[in-house]
């Protein structure tokens, strides 16, 4: 019998595994907040302050981006060149998340600031998991 602990080591120890992992985890999450977004654009524009649109503008970008990482993790084998595209651009995102909040250019509230810390945290683990996994796939 395979305990549980020895099945994540062996998903883990595969760089083709762990990038379709973390590819299609950064999947779910990204088009469910995008679609979150879309659903409630006003009160979420309200709650993490910001101006009327963007959330929606967010939430149309993240929903297509989720789809396309969607693609690019179903592909067999994983097309490395699409997933390093994915890690850039997550990386991308942390970056512009992270100087948008030190500007202060989106004038989030408390609540934005630390949603965005939230995301930026959570994008940058997809990456770091998407960049091991081409490490490891090599």
């Amino acid at each position: 019998m395979t305990t549980a602990p020895s099945r994540l080591s062996a998903l883990l120890a595969s760089g083709e595994h762990l990038l379709r992992l973390s590819l299609r985890l950064d999947a779910v999450v990204t088009t469910a907040n995008g679609l979150a977004y879309l659903a409630l654009a006003q009160p979420l524009e309200r709650l993490l302050g910001l101006e009327a649109g963007v959330g929606l503008a967010i939430g149309a970008f993240l929903t297509a981006y989720g789809l396309a990482v969607a693609v690019v993790g179903r592909s067999s084998p994983v097309h490395r060149a699409a997933a390093s595209v994915v890690a850039m651009g997550n990386t991308a995102w942390v970056v512009a998340s992270l100087a948008a909040l030190s500007t202060g250019v989106l004038g989030l509230t408390t609540v934005g600031a630390v949603w965005a810390v939230m995301q930026s945290v959570t994008v940058g683990g997809f990456a770091a998991l998407q960049y091991l996994g081409l490490r490891r796939s090599r």
